[in-house]
């Protein structure tokens, strides 16, 4: 029986594809969904260069621009769950490594099951599997699911 879920999610298109599944998953067994989002510095920076068009740097990020970019997270997750009908939605803001951070969500939730995509928008080191996903498919003590 799964009871309780949690679904790393950084606001990739397989994030969004695992969610996707975890609300459906999760609505099917009438479990509770926890969204974990652990901002990388160097993802932030990615993201702020990416949308600027100058180089920002892992120096540059500062607290507030973390802070934007994880409550965006939020809100995208929430109109995710919202778009495949699920309701109510606790999500959790982490610090420090993604892995590390969501395998500490799941024992403090007890959850049954991990969700997390194949390829999210972490290093280059976890190409064909996120190095993310494949950290937490090899240390978690229940379930995973890794979503294409």
């Amino acid at each position: 029986m799964i009871t309780s879920i949690v679904v790393g999610f950084d606001g990739s298109e397989a994030a969004e594809r695992a969610l996707r599944m975890a609300c459906e998953i999760a609505e099917k067994f009438g479990a509770a969904l926890e969204v974990s989002h652990t901002p990388k510095d160097e993802t932030v920076a990615f993201a702020a260069e990416a949308i600027s068009g100058f180089y920002v740097g892992p120096n540059a990020i500062q607290p507030e621009l973390l802070t934007e970019a994880a409550d965006k997270m939020k809100a995208r997750a929430k109109e995710i769950a919202a778009d495949v009908g699920f309701g109510p939605l606790s999500i959790n803001i982490g610090h420090g490594d993604p892995a590390d951070d969501l395998l500490k969500r799941a024992e403090v939730v007890k959850a049954d099951l991990i969700v997390t995509g194949r390829r999210g928008l972490g290093n280059l080191r976890g190409l064909l599997l996120g190095s993310t996903s494949h950290d937490i498919s090899s240390r978690a003590t229940c379930a995973c699911m890794t979503v294409a």
